[in-house]
């Protein structure tokens, strides 16, 4: 598997999609419900995904795609899955917050090894192979510092559609962050907070049951940025398609930061 070629089919992909996005939001957008925990779909969101499906599967009609709106597309069984967040943002769109991005991930057999993330607002676009680094504009490698701050992290915080809104462990949880961080955004785009970590923006993400159709990509970017990802407890995290919603808790921060996070977790008492 050409991991190069695959990588510019994926990021060519997320690009026109992200002018699809940035000329649909310039009009009036058209939203309607999404399940039953408050969330909403848009015409842009199927457009969009249609344009990356149709892409991925002209170039790689063996692999098995995995869409937010569609589900399961082309051929499954096999080692090689997308995942693919056409919009990742529809909330803020539907409001009209300019704070959405296109994500991409290829995984074998159920690990992550590329990932892209597209921002058609700032027409920026963040990249990696898995063991090859992380790439964000001009193709500058991404490696952000270490800046310790003595009014607590600034984090992002990022949950699943799924989590009640009296979940006893989230409302614990979020309680300690606001308590010991000097901020916690909740941006509505977890794709969002991934690269602002790994451009060294925000200090740490923790992540309580995230979805899975975008975690592997943003995930992969932060790792192979130098971020460190570990399990709510502290023990080891991987960023399968394969887990339950349980294994997708998590804390991501720089190597030298996480320690600070993970004592705020723990403060949480879950």
């Amino acid at each position: 598997m050409d991991l190069d070629r695959a990588r510019a089919v994926a990021v060519e992909a997320a690009e026109a999609a992200g002018d699809l996005l940035l000329q649909g939001t310039r009009g009036r957008v058209g939203t309607r419900p999404k399940g039953h925990a408050g969330d909403v779909v848009t015409d842009l969101d199927l457009a969009s995904e249609k344009l990356i499906v149709e892409r991925i599967l002209t170039a790689y009609p063996t692999h098995a795609v995995v869409a937010e709106e569609s589900g399961l597309l082309g051929a499954s069984g096999g080692q090689w899955t997308w995942l693919v967040d056409p919009l990742d943002g529809t909330n803020n769109v539907a409001i009209g917050l300019p704070a959405y991005v296109v994500g991409l991930a290829l995984c074998q057999a159920g690990l992550p090894v590329l990932g892209v993330v597209h921002d058609p607002v700032t027409a920026q676009t963040w990249s990696a192979i898995r063991g090859r680094g992380a790439r964000g504009r001009g193709g500058v490698r991404l490696a952000p510092p270490y800046r310790d701050s003595r009014h607590g992290p600034l984090l992002a915080w990022t949950q699943g559609y799924g989590v009640a809104r009296d979940d006893g462990a989230v409302l614990a949880l979020k309680s300690a962050l606001e308590l010991g961080a000097r901020r916690v955004l909740q941006l509505w785009a977890p794709l969002l907070s991934w690269v602002m970590l790994a451009r060294g923006d925000i200090d740490a993400v923790v992540g309580y049951r995230a979805e899975a159709v975008d975690l592997p990509a943003g995930a992969l970017i932060a790792q192979e940025a130098g971020l460190e990802i570990r399990a709510l407890d502290g023990g080891p995290f991987e960023e399968r398609i394969d887990g339950t919603p349980e294994d997708r808790s998590f804390v991501a921060a720089h190597p030298a930061g996480l320690d600070a996070v993970l004592r705020l977790v723990r403060s949480s008492g879950i």
